[in-house]
């Protein structure tokens, strides 16, 4: 799909990318170091509008179309991939979960906080049994009265660390598969709910990624997001968005490191020349160029699509299909290109390279999304 972006998207890239700049790239290497999270970044992305952009204004968001959040996350990543899945799972899971799920008592009581940063919210699907296979998950809910009791656990939580507000999925009856499932809005610090240690891990250093263990919590009735049953719809519902964002993240990464590799090219003097006038060097750029290009198009028409309400879940899975091998390409070729400095700490394409590879595992891996997409083309 050809597209055409508006003013109104030119100016939310142009002012997100100097943002970015300023604000994003100057902490990227300290977070990775140090495996923290952007916690004084926070209330800016808020004051910015982005903790917000899924958020509909009458809760304090800032309401912008779903393909001014996917640029958003694209140019975050462009200079820290920590950041932008930090956004990425706040806006496009909870916050949107909680729009399109949430009765009115819930969006007043989570949207408002989310908007301006002081609620982080999480989403809570994976378990040790339960990855690509979303329903095989065990964590329990049951019925007691006016409230439910969980029991369980999930890992690989992203936000967990910091959030404040946990989207959880859980089995409400003994129905097997993905009927019987429940979501739950659980706030942290409910009795009974544990937050595990951060895990440490290849990439994403600063996203905060922990273990929840349920034992015997009780949330009451009015925790329910959508109707008993509902969950697997939730999860899906946010699925689908989901994997645009992470598209647009593997993008961002790739386009960033593109960047660095470009830049590095021409300053680099070997032989008696720039490196970027060996022919083997301009074939990475030029193959790197046009296989962002043909990303680029993928992420914009899945965005694209949802904001007019149209059917995206092929093309939200062909662009993370697509992105997040896109990303490890092109961080490869970046770090070839740098020799033995991309193999160094201080540069940022050996950071990108890292964070390049959670992008075809998390939010579905390549091989869920070529199931998705292969039984989506055989429907038809």
């Amino acid at each position: 799909m050809p597209y055409h972006l508006s003013d109104e998207q030119e100016i939310v890239r142009s002012s997100i990318r100097e943002f970015a700049e300023a604000e994003v790239k100057p902490l990227a290497a300290t977070l990775d170091r140090e495996h923290r999270p952007p916690l004084e970044t926070l209330p800016k992305l808020a004051e910015m509008g982005i903790l917000g952009m899924t958020i509909p204004a009458e809760y304090g968001g800032s309401a912008t179309d779903y393909l001014s959040f996917v640029i958003a996350i694209e140019e975050l990543a462009r200079v820290c991939a920590t950041t932008s899945v930090i956004v990425d799972v706040h806006g496009g899971l909870a916050c949107a979960n909680i729009v399109r799920w949430g009765n009115e008592e819930q969006k007043q009581k989570y949207l408002p906080g989310m908007a301006s940063g002081d609620i982080i919210g999480s989403f809570c699907l994976t378990e040790p049994s339960a990855g690509s296979d979303a329903g095989a998950l065990k964590t329990k809910a049951v019925k007691d009265g006016d409230s439910y009791v969980l029991n369980g656990q999930k890992i690989f939580i992203t936000n967990a660390g910091f959030a404040k507000v946990f989207c959880v999925l859980a089995r409400t009856s003994d129905e097997g598969g993905t009927r019987g499932i429940s979501a739950f809005l659980v706030d942290r610090g409910t009795p009974g709910f544990a937050i595990g240690d951060p895990e440490r891990k290849m990439g994403i250093r600063g996203s905060s990624t922990c273990a929840l263990q349920f034992s015997d919590c009780r949330v009451p009735a009015s925790a329910l997001l959508g109707n008993e049953g509902d969950g697997f719809k939730v999860a899906m519902s946010g699925l689908d968005g989901g994997r645009t964002g992470i598209a647009a993240q593997a993008l961002g990464i790739a386009q960033g490191a593109f960047e660095e590799m470009v830049d590095y090219a021409k300053q680099r003097v070997q032989f008696g020349k720039p490196i970027a006038e060996q022919q083997a060097i301009q074939w990475m750029i030029a193959d790197s160029a046009t296989e962002i290009a043909a990303g680029r198009s993928l992420v914009y028409e899945a965005a694209d699509l949802e904001d007019r309400h149209l059917p995206f879940s092929q093309q939200a899975s062909m662009a993370k299909l697509y992105c997040g091998p896109l990303a490890t390409r092109v961080t490869h070729r970046a770090v070839q290109v740098h020799g033995g400095n991309g193999y160094i700490e201080g540069y940022p394409v050996e950071r990108m390279y890292r964070d390049s590879r959670i992008t075809e595992i998390y939010e579905g891996t390549s091989e869920i999304q070529r199931m998705v997409i292969s039984r989506l083309v055989l429907r038809k």
